[in-house]
Order: structure tokens, then sequence, then C-alpha cells
């Protein structure tokens, strides 16, 4: 493949997308530097310039991704406002819609085994991400009677985890698990169960 002229910015960014390419086909540990260099159309010595290995392109792919995924939550955070049920909403239906248009950044981000505290630029994005669901639930919990009110940072990590699964096992063609359902509805409607058990919706 012929070498490509790129600016030092451009060649970072070509090999980050690269990656995630390599990533999506092959997951974050089944491709090479080499390889990434190859899709990227220069030699692995030009890798080096850039990333001191693997693990720190594919931290930088995390890093990327999770900037994407908190505009993403913020958005629909900010659309649904003042409603803090509908907003509180919208940012689960975003996790799930962000993994399915972004599943090269979704695996960097949670399933490489990259640490968000790898580099502070990292850790900062990812704690973006984080706060603006833990902000949803903030203004969800204060309905809530004192007594009965889980924290906030309980409250949002539990529709993560339902999220993470619900991308885990149904949105992403995992073999063995099927559902007679569309992965949008298992989670709306697990969310709205949780929901129900807080006496944040009305039961039918």
């Amino acid at each position: 493949m012929p070498k490509r002229g790129y600016h030092h910015g451009n060649l970072r960014q070509a090999l980050v997308e690269a990656a995630l390419k390599l990533i999506e086909a092959k997951g974050p540990t089944g491709f090479t530097l080499s390889e990434a260099a190859k899709q990227a159309g220069v030699t692995p010595a030009a890798v080096y310039r850039h990333f001191e290995g693997r693990e720190d392109l594919i931290a930088e792919a995390a890093r990327q991704g999770f900037i994407m995924f908190a505009d993403l939550m913020q958005h629909a955070y900010d659309k649904y406002q003042p409603s803090a049920l509908a907003a509180f909403e919208a940012t689960g239906r975003a996790y799930l819609a962000f993994a399915r248009k972004n599943p090269g950044h979704y695996i960097a981000m949670f399933e490489s085994g990259i640490s968000s505290n790898r580099s502070p630029e990292l850790a900062n994005a990812a704690h973006r991400a984080r706060a603006i669901l833990e902000r949803a639930a903030e203004d969800l919990s204060q309905h809530i009677p004192a007594d009965r009110r889980p924290p906030a940072s309980m409250f949002s990590a539990h529709i993560l985890a339902m999220s993470h699964g619900v991308v885990e096992l149904y949105a992403r063609n995992t073999p063995g698990a099927t559902s007679p359902f569309p992965p949008e509805d298992l989670l709306e409607t697990g969310i709205g169960i949780y929901l129900r058990g807080l006496g944040l919706i009305d039961q039918d």
C-alpha cells in the first residue's frame, strides 16, 4: 500500500481510525501495531512516533470515545429538560445508541481492559461521561423521599450496569444470547421497572 502524505496530527488520527476498525473486527487484543500501521498505510516504525504501544493506541481511541459519549449524553440530558424523568430516560437510550453506532469506541472504552485512569486525559473524559448520568440521577432522586433515596452514584451505577448488560447480551449478537424483544425495549422496560420500584413512576 502506498504511503500517504500525512501531516503529524493526521497520521495520529489515521492510526486511531485504523485501530477502531481492527478492534471492531478482531477485538482489542486481536491485532498488532503492524496491522494498524498497514491499515493506515504507513510503516510500523511510524506508529511509535505517536504511540508507545498497542495499549496506548487503544487508550487514545477510548479517550475519543468518552468525549463523543459524553457529548451524546449531554445532548440527551439537555433535550428533555426540564423533565427530570424524561432526561434520565433519554441518557439511558443514548448509551445504547452510542454502543450501536460506535462499536469500536465502545469496545475500547469498556471491554479492552484499559483502565480509565491510564492517563489524566482519559480519566477526565470518562469522568465527564459518568457525571452526566449521575447528574440526571441526582435530579430525579430529588423526587424520592429522603429516607428512601439511594445515593445518586448508586442510582446511576444501576442504570449503567443495566444498559451495559443489554448491550453486551442483546445488541452485539452475542452467541447464545437471544431475546424476542428489541434491545431498546428491554432497556426501556428495565429502567421503567427500576423507577417504579423507587416510586418515581406510578404503578399501572
